[in-house]
């Protein structure tokens, strides 16, 4: 039998402790996340994650990212400078497996991720 997982009130979810963010360009900037559901294999994975305001680099070589904004507001942009989008809540951000670019955090980030790998 399947197990059906549902979750609600995603704003609210806890999260761990907020740590530095590793790949940060800003002094300062820290991130936590609480995983919500991990496929048997691993290579699905969902969770919450919160970020400080600041800009980091991000790399999806390895796994694609679905991004749903929860609260705050970013931009996104490619490795090499083009097609930065603005996100503010309620925004689906999809970063194909094998993007690069930038993160700007503008205002205090929470977020709904799906990372898959193929």
């Amino acid at each position: 039998m399947t197990s059906l997982e549902a979750f609600a009130a995603l704003g609210d979810v806890k999260l761990g402790p907020f740590k530095p963010k590793p790949t940060t360009l800003t002094d300062g900037q820290e991130e936590a996340s609480a995983m919500l559901w991990s496929s048997p294999d691993g290579a699905t994975r969902i969770g919450v994650w919160e970020c400080t305001p600041g800009r980091f680099t991000a790399d999806r070589t390895s796994a694609g990212e679905y991004c749903h904004i929860i609260s705050g507001s970013a931009s996104v942009k490619n490795a090499d400078g083009s097609g930065e989008r603005r996100l503010a809540a309620g925004a689906l951000l999809v970063l194909p497996q094998g993007w690069a670019g930038e993160w700007e955090i503008h205002e205090h980030v929470r977020k709904l991720f799906i990372i898959e790998a193929r």
